[in-house]
């Protein structure tokens, strides 16, 4: 069985955040403070730290690696969904997004790790990837 995880990002503005995850994203918020926000991201424990260093119009630098002809942001966090919930989430996000990294698209199609992914980023610039399997449990780790 698997666990949440939990992990904690920086952001750049805490009510930004919270427009952004919760608003924005749908993620039921969680405890906050003026400094964090936990965000319920599927389950799992996604935490937005205020860094003041970022300042108003700061990005969380990153690199990117070629990954299936395109540049995967990193570093860069998400979750694994079921396919047909990763649709419903595309769908959605394809009306709060104005920039993906990664349009939603089928990765290494008819290949063993055949996956559903996209990437963008949050208004501090921490990439984000969801990507989704037919069968998380025989594809996640195939070779």
């Amino acid at each position: 069985m698997l666990t949440p995880f939990h992990i904690a990002v920086a952001v750049r503005d805490i009510e930004e955040a919270r427009a952004f995850y919760g608003a924005g994203l749908g993620f039921a918020e969680g405890r906050s403070s003026e400094q964090w926000i936990d965000f319920n991201m599927f389950g799992h424990q996604f935490v937005t730290h205020l860094n003041p260093r970022l300042g108003a119009r700061g990005s969380v630098a990153s690199i990117s690696n070629a990954v299936d002809g395109h540049g995967v942001p990193v570093p860069h966090c998400g979750v694994v969904l079921e396919f047909e919930p990763w649709l419903a989430f595309a769908e959605r996000v394809r009306g709060v997004i104005s920039e993906f990294i990664i349009e939603p698209y089928i990765r290494f199609e008819g290949q063993p790790g055949e996956q559903g992914t996209m990437f963008f980023a949050d208004p501090s610039g921490n990439a984000l990837e969801f990507k989704a399997f037919r069968n998380i449990a025989a594809q996640l780790f195939a070779r």
